[in-house]
């Protein structure tokens, strides 16, 4: 290595001595370990998926020349070795990750195969839906058995499939929420996991996924007045954004803090795509006075409470000036969408809000000397001015100015700050 050399070198001068020069040396050593360890648990898992399709691909070829008994016997082998395998892995290698995500990956996929061959070999009717149900829940004791994250994150997305399956790929569809008590049942895995390693990376894709299965299937909640889940899609973003700035996850890097950054672009596409009038006028069409108790309003008390405990949450540890406009950008839209409605001020005060989002977020970016930040408010002010060219009668020309003007104040205002900072660094 490279550090051997420098460290050597060094010591020869005599700026270190040598068990300082060992010191470094096993520091960086330890660093590069957990690297190693995390390519293991990829190519295992991969390894594991690889050999379960190979397996299914080598009997599929040769199928229809099998016997129903040979066909029955050969359904089961792969169940067979992944449950040993799992057996072994609890008894002598539990302490090992590739070992539990390896096994856990590979007993996922032999369930899965089994199930449907012993269907397919006698006849055994069902449906795409019925199957990943029973696929989830035979697995669900998998995740923590085998303590495996690989497993967790397959479930999500099995269930999450599921639930578009019974909600959005069919119409007119019965009324499934079993997604929601399923999505329940892994969460204590999750927490769990957030508290003993925040930084891992099996947390980061959960980070990710979970809020991204949550999004997807909030909308099969909609049913007699489709329209109240604006309120409800609004307030769950703000309880990411307040989820995602808490300290669970200020540790985390920006790019697996997928909680703040959902938050922040699904306040900002709502907030958008709702600043059109046109839309408000089929919100005026509609009638939500019948409208007492169903699961849109349900999902809005649930959504919005959990946005308001987050928010209070908030200001008891920090000062009001802290608060970020996305924080508080539920109860604006909410109070917008009870009182004015009916009117053309829905609109109006929908872009005065972006407007003020974007102006207050510039404004926090230049007080943390934070070019992210600054450049955020920016692109919102930026994106509000597009939406209103397509929505108004203004001239080539002037649209041509204007965006000359904001891509100038982009320029500015970046300026400025960098040349702030190097006048702060003398």
């Amino acid at each position: 290595m490279q550090i051997n050399k420098d460290l050597t070198e060094l010591v020869d001068v005599g700026i270190i001595s040598e068990s300082t020069a060992e010191n470094i040396r096993n520091y960086f050593l330890s660093k590069e370990k957990p690297q190693s360890n995390r390519l293991v648990i990829v190519f295992g898992i991969l390894g594991a998926i690889l050999v379960g399709l190979g397996i299914i691909l080598i009997l599929a070829h040769n199928w229809d020349n099998l016997s129903t008994f040979t066909k029955t016997i050969l359904a089961f082998i792969p169940l067979l070795i992944g449950q040993g395998l799992c057996a072994f892995t609890i008894i002598k290698k539990t302490d090992r990750i590739v070992w539990r995500e390896s096994s856990a990956v590979f007993l996922t996929f032999a369930v899965g195969a089994s199930i449907s061959l012993i269907s397919q070999i006698y006849n055994i009717s069902g449906d795409i839906s019925s199957f990943i149900m029973t696929w989830a829940l035979l697995c669900l004791p998998l995740v923590y058995l085998m303590k495996s994250s690989a497993t967790s994150l397959l479930f999500i997305v099995g269930i999450t499939y599921y639930a578009c399956e019974t909600n959005y790929f069919h119409y007119p569809h019965p009324e499934n929420y079993h997604y929601w008590w399923l999505m329940v049942l892994i969460l204590p895995f999750y927490i769990n996991k957030l508290r003993l390693k925040i930084n891992d990376n099996f947390v980061a894709f959960h980070n990710w996924l979970l809020p991204i299965s949550l999004i997807i299937v909030l909308g099969t909640l909609a049913n007699k007045a489709g329209n109240l889940m604006f309120i409800a899609y609004m307030s769950l973003f703000s309880a990411y954004y307040l989820l995602g700035s808490s300290d669970w996850f200020q540790s985390h890097k920006k790019i697996n803090n997928g909680f703040k950054q959902l938050g922040i672009a699904g306040s900002f596409y709502l907030l958008l795509m709702l600043s059109f009038d046109s839309l408000w006028k089929d919100f005026r069409d509609d009638h939500y006075f019948d409208i007492i108790i169903t699961f849109e309003i349900i999902s809005i008390f649930l959504t919005t409470a959990l946005a308001l405990f987050l928010l209070i949450r908030k200001l008891k540890k920090s000062a009001i000036n802290e608060v970020m406009p996305f924080d508080v950008s539920f109860l604006l839209f909410l109070l917008i969408f009870v009182f004015c409605i009916n009117s053309f001020l829905a609109a109006v005060l929908i872009n005065l809000m972006v407007l003020a989002i974007g102006i207050l977020t510039i404004k926090s970016g230049s007080k943390k000397d934070h070019l992210g930040i600054l450049n955020l408010g920016l692109l919102i002010i930026t994106a509000l001015i597009i939406c209103r060219f397509f929505d108004t009668n203004i001239s080539f020309v002037l649209r041509g100015i204007l965006f000359i003007l904001v891509g100038f104040g982009f320029f500015v205002t970046n300026y400025l700050m960098l040349k702030r900072r190097k006048t702060n660094e003398k």
